[in-house]
């Protein structure tokens, strides 16, 4: 069930994301170029019906409408052009109508007499070469409805603003469940890490305890031979000890008085051997 949310959720965005981006390109293009007779895409213009007078045959007021630069001479009876007008009570608004026929005006220049098909009038002023904006290749219905409904406060906030708004939001819950899902994983490693380490101190600390018990071990070995080798230095010592200080051996060996006498030179015999002078 998560999952399908998860899918849901995703479509839902990417949707709101592509309104969102046409609504921005939208907004540019028709600002810049709906309605502007010095400015086109490619020799498209662009311009919005402002009202039904040729509604009975091709368009309605609110549509917009795509017309073509072309050369004026070029054109002829029956052809849908889109043209300033010059008449008093309209002066520089953008219309749209057909071409009755080819005329002059007053000063000799060529140009065109025009109607709209809803009464079949003809325009009072005849609309020369210099005024003639395009032909008439499409229509776009609705989109000059849309577009005013867009420059109007509530179209602003409805097409606009909540779009943004949504996307604000669900990129902020996304970065909150990252940051949320980071936290936890860098929790999680850190309870890893302080795991792993007190797992390494008490095996440490096992290691020590083996190492100090073994240390006993070999001291309690190494003692009793200790002493044995001291007790052996001791003996040996003692024994010398005792047959040096053996009174007979001393009285055996050593030197009586009479043999030294004995052996002593008389005072005679240094006297005979000596060389008579």
């Amino acid at each position: 069930m998560r999952k399908v949310l998860h899918i849901v959720k995703n479509i839902v965005t990417w949707i709101v994301l592509a309104i969102a981006v046409f609504m921005m390109i939208f907004t540019i293009v028709s600002v810049t170029t709906f309605n502007r007779a010095d400015r086109g895409i490619f020799g498209y213009k662009a311009f919005i019906v402002l009202s039904d007078s040729m509604s009975a045959t091709d368009f309605n007021a609110g549509d917009l409408v795509i017309s073509k630069e072309v050369d004026p001479a070029t054109l002829k009876e029956g052809d849908i052009i889109s043209f300033q007008s010059v008449n008093p009570d309209s002066y520089g608004d953008i219309i749209t109508h057909k071409i009755r026929r080819l005329t002059v005006d007053d000063e000799g220049s060529p140009g065109f007499i025009t109607y709209g098909t809803t009464t079949g009038d003809d325009d009072e002023t005849v609309v020369t070469y210099s005024f003639v904006l395009g032909k008439y290749q499409t229509r776009l219905p609705g989109v000059g409805k849309f577009f005013y409904f867009v420059k109007t406060t509530p179209g602003y906030i409805i097409c606009i603003l909540i779009p943004f708004l949504f996307l604000i939001l669900v990129q902020g819950i996304d970065s909150i469940r990252l940051f949320r899902r980071y936290k936890r994983e860098q929790m999680e490693a850190l309870d890893e890490e302080r795991e792993q380490v007190k797992a390494e101190r008490l095996e440490t600390q096992k290691m020590m305890e083996e190492l100090l018990a073994l240390r006993q071990q070999l001291g309690m070995q190494g003692q009793p031979a200790e002493q044995n080798d001291a007790a052996n230095e001791i003996l040996e010592s003692d024994d010398g000890a005792i047959e040096l200080l053996q009174p007979d051996e001393i009285t055996d060996e050593s030197v009586e008085p009479d043999e030294v006498a004995e052996e002593s030179v008389e005072p005679d015999e240094v006297a005979e051997e000596s060389v008579e002078p």
